[in-house]
This record gives C-alpha cells, structure tokens and sequence, in this order.
C-alpha cells in the first residue's frame, strides 16, 4: 500500500519486546543498531550491509523473511 515507507520503517512496525519471533527479534534489533542505513529501500545494499554490520542477525535468511514481508505490505 505505501510504497514510500523504507524498509527499516516497516521494520519498526514489527517491533515488540515480548515476541520471540525470528523476524521480530531482528527488528527489536535492528532498533538499536545506531548506523542501520534507515532510508534504504534496496535489497542488495541492505543485504551487504547486514551481511557485515549484522552480527544481532544470526541468519540471512531471517532478513530474507522480513524482506519478503516488506515487499508484500509496499505492494
């Protein structure tokens, strides 16, 4: 619906503190991670940079997860 919403924006809307959800847990995360690029909506730069700066992310397929969930809420 709001194709204008980055991906960390849509990240935020997952939050919750008492979820122990893979997808949840990275966006709890991902919270505090002060250099996440938070107006990024690329696939490929937001892949790279959590490839080397997402030690929080114990698999890149739980960023896989959540991106597919972005992509289904922007559309």
């Amino acid at each position: 619906m709001d194709n204008e919403m980055t991906f960390y924006q849509f990240l935020m809307t997952l939050r919750d503190p008492d979820d122990y959800d893979e997808v949840v847990q990275f966006a709890n995360n991902a919270f505090y991670d002060q250099s996440f690029p938070k107006q990024q909506t690329n696939y490929q730069k937001l892949s790279q940079y959590l490839e080397m700066n997402g030690n929080y992310l114990p698999s890149m397929t739980i960023f896989d997860d959540a991106w597919q969930q972005y992509l289904e809420k922007i559309q």
